[in-house]
């Protein structure tokens, strides 16, 4: 096959650290996320996986073994592994128990660690040899993720979320507890475990320690013990990466929607940018020799592979045109200068001076922990050629801005964020970039939940919403919702919705739901754990008790992963409800008012 079949491109492929020319990768496959080989040096592409629901996580070995998990609807399911040309499917670790995959890791010598969720709840790490039924070495209670493994494979790294006893747990292959540092809740900062050296014997674990003010690469080693290297420091998020054949480090920072790339020393302290275009990175990786891969994007084109070594990777065939002009403003607030990404349409050729501004969207991102970047995104692009402007606000609590803006998020759950998306528009209006007769929000997840929230509290500000997925009613949420989750509502709230019932009423969309006039489409899926459709149900039996005009749109499908078939339906589905209740002019024809309050937007 030729090297532009169908990429999603959100992620690198897999190199295979044995042979640098063997990769692997997810693409399409009839609208499904499916596993796919590339070969670099003869630039062709086989299948691995057939699944009816897609597979979406894969890897490689130093052998050319090719890796993936097979789950069902809810998740669970098992590892397997195939010769990278094509052979026998073979079980990964026989006799594992069925789980909710939480990383995997294979040595050169063919020692497998894998991390799984059972379904009563908590983390099992096992270790095993590939092909061969494991060991388990290590059970957590709360939800953790596999973090790395020793080239050795004597010591393996276990990350754990908030709230834990420890941060990261370092463990050998026998079971015996190495290390605990610090929990992600300590005063001394948090830790985001990276990975061990790829270098034999330097048993050196890479991590992240964020502090009041910012961001320090920091290592662990059995000798040393924790060591924050504080002469090394960023002001916004940062990911960090080994180079394979040396003692560098690659980092990759998240600063003000764009994406910075700097090459460490930790020997001898240095840090040099490495030069990128502006724009977002969604992946980089070194490689041998110092080369570098990454992928590159940016709002006005979809995301691309790059290298510095000439190494043939694979590409997403023809690349649509991206419409519009796409710019970005800073809105003052007594809280701090709001960050917002805007695209417009294009303008018509021979549309009359002084024409009102054009609808505005506010794609809302989601998260929380995630913030908005100068990068394709399909929905936008969608909107744009629609005739719709598009603003992308990184409000308090998104990343890319540094801790402190970041954990403003727990100054009240939803009600800051919703008073930032109403400045940013208070400020279009302003400059004369929206039209105050025709703003709408989308959003996604968490996205979708401040969707709720800004309708039910500022109903005077919006025309129409489109909740995807959304958290709609805080209270059913946290009692079906998954225990990690769960621990994070207790941590924003200060406490269960028995223990501080005001502080979840006043959060949440349902406690509104009343006071909501601008027509909504709400989507639900029926497996989804996270935002689960009971409470989404109780919201939308809340809209029709108040007389509140909406639709309804419910998939069979999870939270996560790639449906692309779900995605275009209800992309479809969203631009309909728009054009119904907030009509925007064709692209390349004249501007033109939006509907006056009680014309067709508000059914």
């Amino acid at each position: 096959m030729a090297d532009t079949f169908k990429v999603f491109l959100s992620a690198l492929p897999h190199v295979c650290p044995g042979d640098p020319r063997r990769m692997v990768l997810t693409a399409d496959a009839d609208g499904r996320c499916e596993v796919f080989t590339w070969n670099a040096a003869t630039r062709t592409t086989r299948q691995v996986t057939d699944r009816p629901q897609g597979t979406v996580h894969c890897a490689v070995d130093a052998d050319a073994y090719v890796w993936w998990f097979d789950e069902d609807p809810h998740g669970r399911g098992h590892w397997w592994f195939q010769p990278f040309d094509g052979g026998c499917r073979l079980p990964g670790l026989p006799g594992a128990p069925a789980g909710l995959q939480r990383g995997l890791a294979v040595t050169a010598c063919g020692t497998v660690a894998a991390a799984l969720a059972p379904p009563h709840g908590g983390t099992r790490l096992l270790v095993g040899r590939r092909g061969r039924v494991p060991r388990e070495i290590l059970r957590v209670p709360g939800e953790g993720r596999l973090a790395g493994i020793t080239p050795e494979g004597d010591l393996v790294a276990l990350a754990t979320v908030a709230g834990a006893d420890a941060a990261v747990t370092v463990v050998t292959s026998t079971g015996r507890v190495a290390a605990r540092l610090p929990g992600n809740d300590d005063p001394a900062g948090r830790l985001w475990c990276r990975d061990f050296s790829p270098r034999p014997g330097r048993r050196e674990l890479l991590l992240v320690h964020e502090l009041e003010d910012g961001y320090r690469l920091a290592t662990w080693t059995p000798r040393r013990g924790l060591v924050t290297h504080a002469w090394c420091a960023f002001d916004t998020e940062i990911t960090a990466g080994w180079y394979p054949d040396g003692d560098d480090v690659l980092v990759r920072q998240e600063r003000h929607g764009r994406s910075l790339l700097h090459r460490v020393s930790l020997r001898a302290r240095t840090r040099t940018v490495v030069p990128t275009p502006p724009g977002t990175l969604l992946d980089a990786a070194p490689r041998a020799g110092g080369a570098l891969h990454y992928l590159w994007t940016d709002t006005a084109h979809p995301p691309v592979p790059r290298t510095t070594d000439g190494t043939a990777l694979p590409t997403p065939g023809l690349l649509p045109r991206v419409p519009g002009r796409h710019t970005e403003l800073w809105t003052p607030t007594p809280h701090g200068p709001v960050h917002t990404l805007l695209s417009l349409p294009d303008p018509a050729d021979d549309g009359p001076r002084g024409a009102a501004a054009p609808p505005t969207v506010f794609a809302v991102h989601g998260g929380p922990a995630d913030h908005d970047r100068d990068a394709y995104d399909a929905t936008v692009h969608s909107l744009v050629a629609s005739g719709y402007a598009v603003a992308r606000v990184n409000y308090r609590g998104s990343t890319g801005y540094g801790p402190r803006w970041r954990r403003a998020l727990e100054a009240g759950v939803g009600h800051p964020q919703v008073d930032d998306l109403a400045a940013v528009r208070a400020d279009l209006v302003r400059r004369g970039l929206a039209d105050a007769r025709a703003t709408a929000l989308w959003g996604v997840s968490w996205g979708a939940y401040l969707v709720l929230l800004a309708l039910g509290t500022r109903p005077d500000l919006w025309q129409a919403g489109v909740a995807v997925k959304p958290v709609a009613d805080w209270v059913t949420a946290h009692r079906t919702t998954t225990p990690a989750l769960r621990a994070l509502d207790v941590r924003w709230f200060g406490g269960t919705p028995d223990e501080v019932p005001e502080r979840y009423a006043r959060s949440s969309p349902l406690t509104f739901a009343a006071d909501v006039r601008a027509p909504l489409l709400v989507v639900g899926a029926d497996k989804d754990a996270k935002c689960p459709p009971e409470q989404i149900r109780s919201y939308l039996d809340a809209l029709t008790r108040a007389g509140v005009p909406h639709e309804r749109m419910w998939l069979d499908t999870g939270h996560d992963g790639y449906d692309g078939a779900a995605h275009v339906a209800v992309l479809r589905r969203a631009l309909t409800f728009l054009r119904t209740h907030l009509p925007a002019p064709a692209p390349g024809a004249p501007s033109r008012p939006p509907a006056r309050p009680g014309g067709p937007r508000s059914r």
